[in-house]
């Protein structure tokens, strides 16, 4: 039987209502997790992640540009930011988390850390 790492959504009570929530996948191996978060519209320069204590913050800012002298006759992104909370594991390292961005679709591969991971313990014969 296999434990899971904790990767649990913060309650957010101070989020303002002009954030979106972007969905987010999170696959565990035995070697740490990866989260996928889809971010469309927002350019790396304007993409922040924060890992603080035990916390991970991704944070986005949707850029949709409307050509000069033209607006939109509708919109369906009506919030121009995104942000999720996370709280992670103590079983994560957080010093070595490593993030790629592409195509709006953010990887985040956290591993966890050398305590946490399973090893063979080798037994000796008297």
């Amino acid at each position: 039987m296999s434990e899971k790492t904790e990767v649990a959504r913060t309650p957010e009570p101070t989020r303002d209502a002009g954030t979106l929530l972007p969905p987010v996948d999170v696959v565990e191996d035995g070697g740490g997790i990866t989260l996928y978060a889809d971010l469309p519209g927002v350019p790396k320069d304007r993409l922040s992640l924060q890992v603080e204590a035990d916390t991970l913050t991704i944070e986005g800012e949707i850029a949709l540009d409307v050509p000069e002298g033209m607006e939109a006759s509708h919109a369906e992104v009506g919030r121009p930011r995104y942000r999720r909370v996370f709280t992670l594991s103590k079983e994560l390292d957080t010093d070595k988390v490593a993030a790629e961005y592409r195509q709006g679709v953010l990887t985040l591969r956290i591993p966890k850390a050398e305590h946490a991971k399973p090893r063979r313990i080798d037994v000796q014969v008297m």
